[in-house]
């Protein structure tokens, strides 16, 4: 009997699509203020774990310092990273003041809670440099 095929978890199926994508995400405090406090980190990962869920999307690790976060996110090909971040950012914002009212405020970045820019770099899979040379090898024989 033959080994049994197991499928990788991280490579995912949909209508007209396989896909594996990561990103890893950093968003930073306005002024860069240490805002974030160990309660304050573990409300921030559950609002953002369900904001990846209604996008269809995985939060896998989330953590923290005072002035900022990083998320690594598994999402499917259909949503818009840009409105992914919008909402995560904007939620996140939304509920953390609400909560935390007197401390966001006491730090001083007013009716803000993030920087308006932050980091997002694709991670998973091969190297560049290792899809760099295999797409160069599937050139056509002339």
């Amino acid at each position: 009997m033959s080994p049994r095929w197991e499928p990788d978890p991280d490579i995912r199926r949909g209508n007209h699509v396989i896909y594996h994508l990561h990103v890893h995400l950093v968003f930073v405090t306005k002024y860069r203020r240490g805002v974030f406090d160990d309660e304050m980190l573990t409300r921030c990962e559950a609002i953002m774990r369900d904001v990846c869920q209604s996008f269809e999307a995985e939060l896998r690790e989330f953590n923290g310092e005072g002035d900022h976060v990083h998320l690594l996110v598994h999402y499917p090909p259909k949503v818009a990273l840009s409105k992914l971040v919008n909402s995560l950012k904007g939620v996140s914002s939304r509920y953390l003041r609400a909560e935390y009212t007197g401390r966001i405020n006491r730090i001083g970045t007013g009716s803000v809670l993030w920087s308006p820019s932050y980091f997002a770099g694709s991670c998973g899979g091969a190297p560049l440099s290792i899809v760099k040379e295999y797409i160069e090898n599937q050139k056509r024989p002339v």
